[in-house]
């Protein structure tokens, strides 16, 4: 499960946030009650001895049995008595210890040194929200893809660029729902601006994350600005780690970016290095792959062309489309 740092960072504030608000709101809780009930205090603290002389008792030996025997009724005592001066302020043991959101791990994270299912779902939770903040996530699912916007006019083969896309649609969609960190495959979505790869991309980050993996998404020109200022000393962080680590990377725009030696052997190294590892990558791109071969080294554009699935993109600016027709009809709206 590899999240961005950013993600891991928000999560762990939640948390401690949390932890510490339930344990603040005990601790008032304890101070009022003490306050009106003082002898309540000596009960607490007379219990805590009992308990520490029954450890005691068992390691002296002797009589263990009837020594604690003897002490677990003391012990019964004690907390008969605490909990009658709580009843008295209407409250129970409970409302002495801190409420955590999360009983199991305590607003923590992890139990036993594995991962919470809290922490899972809220850094689920926070990936789908940074993405959303950069990316308009909320209109970019399967359910908004519209293929009415593509042509149903058949070329001279009888195929339509609408049967084209439908096919590209669900092929995203089952990549999507199927998606196994290791063994999933690289993508390559080409074709010319507007014609939905941005859609179906985001579309296929947030379904894997809401399955419980992390993804990263970003334009290729921000994420190599980012590594590179970074590289440079110019910000902090470790963007490429994080993006060497994720479960899914989504590239956007690949060919946007200012070229430099620099950012072409970061580009290089993010694709070999997350290749070896066995993690995936989608890569979408205006460049056609002559271009590509003349941007980029041969060696770097030879390992996209030869080991990603080719996924094309047809049709006209659909953007451009919803901008001149913005009604589409509910029956040539294509429902999964």
């Amino acid at each position: 499960m590899g999240y961005e740092r950013a993600v891991y960072d928000a999560v762990y504030k939640r948390l401690n946030d949390r932890r510490l608000r339930a344990e603040q709101e005990a601790d008032h809780r304890r101070a009022d009650f003490f306050r009106v009930e003082p002898h309540a205090l000596e009960l607490e603290r007379a219990i805590s001895r009992a308990g520490s002389a029954a450890a005691k008792a068992v390691v002296r030996g002797g009589d263990v049995h009837r020594n604690l025997e003897q002490l677990r009724a003391e012990n019964l005592a004690l907390q008969a008595k605490l909990k009658a001066l709580l009843a008295r302020q209407q409250m129970s043991p409970d409302d002495l210890e801190p409420h955590y959101t999360c009983p199991l791990c305590q607003d923590r994270g992890s139990v036993d040194g594995r991962m919470c299912s809290c922490m899972k779902a809220l850094l689920k939770e926070e990936a789908l929200r940074q993405l959303n903040a950069d990316t308009p996530l909320s209109l970019s699912s399967f359910e908004t893809f519209e293929l009415s916007y593509y042509s149903d006019i058949p070329d001279k083969n009888g195929r339509t660029v609408r049967q084209l896309m439908e096919r590209n649609f669900l092929y995203c969609r089952k990549y999507a729902e199927n998606f196994d960190a290791h063994t999933t495959e690289n993508l390559l979505m080409v074709g010319k601006t507007g014609l939905g790869k941005t859609h179906l991309s985001l579309a296929i980050a947030r379904r894997i994350i809401d399955r419980g993996y992390g993804v990263i998404y970003g334009s290729a020109q921000n994420l190599l600005e980012r590594i590179q200022d970074e590289h440079f000393g110019r910000s902090n962080g470790d963007t490429m780690q994080s993006l060497l680590d994720c479960d899914l990377l989504i590239f956007d725009d690949l060919g946007t970016e200012f070229r430099s030696n620099f950012t072409v052997s970061a580009v290089y190294n993010l694709v070999n290095s997350r290749q070896l590892k066995g993690k995936p990558i989608i890569i979408s791109t205006n460049l056609s792959m002559q271009e590509m071969l003349d941007y980029y080294t041969e060696r770097f554009s030879s390992r996209i062309i030869g080991s990603y699935t080719r996924v094309p993109f047809y049709g006209n600016d659909v953007r451009q489309l919803k901008r001149n027709h913005p009604a589409v009809s509910k029956k040539e709206t294509f429902h999964p």
